[in-house]
């Protein structure tokens, strides 16, 4: 069947007794009866902690025969026993086949080698090297591949594509891997898919990116030099929450720390995204909690990169967005992000009496968030946050007080 493909399921005694056999003839070439890791009605205990399967005694040519079918018809992949748990390495392979073997079966095989001559022991080791080739536990950088392969392969199902990119979520992890993701041909297919007509898949791609870009300069350079950026502002717009979620965590990585991703975003008019999220919905807390996160981190970087104003940030309708929520919804951690974007913002305001009328309704919000903290600290369970919520309620009254009192001295001098 086209699409990714799946782990090789082995036949549980055919594995057993082709590791064993491997284990012995590659590590123990002189195997004894009295040198043999179990003792007679003891099972050693197993890697994975399953209860034991004995393995069946099998003649080796049909070991071989079973083992080398499965390799060349199974493709590559990870080995998996029979209840689809996979195998992290080749070593675990040996050991926990060891350990679900027979011991009296391995005092066979080891007195039987006893007698073998030493042409037909070394025949026996380069049989086994082989079959234990054909089982290799393929890389990341293979199995990145052949997810990639799927995504540009047009034949693939959905269900396949939807597993080839849940693979390259967890692949993209580790630095490495995300660093090799261009390399292997990956970033392009994936900002591809952010068009796809399906609604998970789209998704999942924005997600994949964003985890791959996360804290990496490298492959957030590479994602904003293929353009993806528009696409995913643009997916900022979806009904789906979960979509738009999605595009929010990509965006955040991809510009976090990343003063050219900051600008980027600028030009493909995200903030109008984020005041579109903010002031359309009303009922997802969550969604309106990521979008006030990045603007209060946009906001700091400006500051903290040495500039004093950002007129990108100052558009009223934006602001005035931004200012309702401290109050509009009876919730601390929302209502907590909106105090330190409006403090942000305010810094970045200039000490103009026309910017400052943008911030027209603050008080207001202030002054009804106040009532509300004073309400809440008589409640136990939430006396001390709502009491840090009040100190930053009040800083952040005493920068707008501060920008208000350096306008009017701004406004006299000029009528001087």
């Amino acid at each position: 069947m086209a699409g990714a493909k799946q782990p090789r399921r082995c036949n549980l005694p055919t594995l057993l007794a082709t590791i064993s056999a491997a284990a012995l003839l590659l590590f123990f070439p002189r195997f004894s009866p009295a040198a043999a890791a179990v003792e007679k009605g003891r099972n050693r205990s197993s890697l994975l902690g399953e209860p034991r399967q004995w393995a069946t005694g099998k003649d080796e040519a049909e070991i071989l025969a079973e083992a080398e079918a499965r390799a060349g018809g199974g493709g590559e992949g990870l080995l998996t026993r029979d209840d689809g748990r996979e195998f992290a390495s080749l070593d675990s392979m040996v050991q926990w086949a060891i350990g679900n073997s027979d011991p009296d079966k391995l005092r066979e095989k080891a007195a039987e080698l006893e007698w073998l001559s030493a042409e037909e022991l070394l025949k026996r080791q380069m049989e086994i090297k082989e079959l234990m080739e054909k089982l290799k536990v393929p890389s990341d950088a293979e199995l990145m591949k052949i997810a990639i392969a799927d995504l540009n392969n047009s034949s693939v199902s959905l269900e396949d594509c939807h597993r080839a990119l849940q693979e390259l979520l967890l692949l993209v992890e580790p630095i490495d891997n995300a660093n090799d993701l261009d390399k292997l041909g990956g970033l392009l297919p994936l900002i591809r898919e952010l068009s796809n007509a399906d609604e998970g898949i789209r998704t999942t791609s924005a997600w994949v990116l964003g985890k791959a870009s996360q804290n990496n300069v490298l492959v957030q350079n590479q994602i904003l030099g293929y353009g993806a950026l528009e696409r995913l502002v643009k997916m900022g717009y979806s009904s789906s929450s979960q979509e738009a979620a999605k595009a929010l965590y990509a965006i955040s990585s991809l510009i976090r720390d990343n003063e050219h991703g900051q600008e980027l975003f600028l030009s493909e008019n995200g903030y109008a995204m984020l005041q579109h999220i903010l002031s359309t919905t009303r009922t997802n807390v969550r969604l309106q909690k990521k979008v006030l996160s990045l603007l209060a981190y946009i906001a700091d970087f400006q500051l903290n990169t040495g500039k004093s104003q950002a007129p990108s940030l100052s558009n009223h309708l934006f602001i005035k967005s931004v200012v309702e929520m401290i109050s509009s919804v009876p919730d601390l951690d929302l209502q907590e992000k909106a105090l330190l974007a409006v403090r942000s913002l305010l810094q970045l305001t200039s000490a103009d009496a026309t910017d400052l009328q943008k911030f027209s309704g603050l008080d207001d919000s202030l002054n009804t968030l106040r009532v509300q903290l004073d309400e809440l600290t008589s409640h136990e369970e939430q006396r001390e946050y709502a009491l840090e919520v009040e100190i930053l309620r009040r800083e952040v009254h005493i920068v707008f007080q501060q920008k208000i009192n350096q306008a009017r001295v701004v406004a006299a001098s000029h009528e001087n």
